[in-house]
């Protein structure tokens, strides 16, 4: 059950982030939960662990991350664009 949460949480992260943005993440569902666990792990590394916690997601940092990853994806996304 513990694993479950942790991809719904992740994928929450994930749509959040993308909403905050208003960029969209590649992969629908499976790219915001991918996006919610590696922005994590992104705030995790650059802001320690504060905030609440919520299934082994500490939501601040994880949010900071996943709004970090996002952007960095929609920037190489629209780089490969422009150059097709």
């Amino acid at each position: 059950m513990s694993f479950i949460w942790f991809l719904i949480i992740g994928g929450l992260i994930g749509w959040l982030a993308a909403i905050i943005l208003g960029k969209d993440v590649p992969g629908g569902i499976i790219g915001n939960i991918i996006a919610g666990i590696i922005g994590a792990w992104i705030g995790g590394m650059l802001l320690g662990s504060w905030g609440p916690k919520i299934s082994d997601f500490y939501v601040f940092p994880a949010l900071i991350g996943a709004i970090i990853l996002v952007f960095i994806v929609s920037l190489i996304m629209k780089s490969l664009r422009k150059a097709s």
